[in-house]
């Protein structure tokens, strides 16, 4: 019931989150000639904030409905 509108909140916060990973003044924290395991660390840090948010998307959208706690039970 309330599920709907919190996936929705969810899903724009992620999306606002990847854009600002994905923006200029983060992007040029890692825009040097250093590496990490033999690739270029703009390369790798790409690659892994696009494979974290598309699991967070994916554990945003797959998660189950979860009845609440505090409805009332019936008989």
């Amino acid at each position: 019931m309330l599920h709907r509108p919190l996936v929705g909140q969810r899903l724009v916060a992620s999306f606002a989150l990847g854009w600002l990973l994905f923006n200029y003044p983060v992007l040029a924290l890692f825009n040097d000639t250093g590496t990490w395991f033999g690739i270029p660390r703009l390369f790798a840090y790409l690659f892994v904030v696009w494979a974290a948010l598309i699991g967070l998307l994916a554990f945003i959208v797959e998660r189950p409905n979860d009845p609440p706690s505090s409805a009332p039970l019936k008989d």
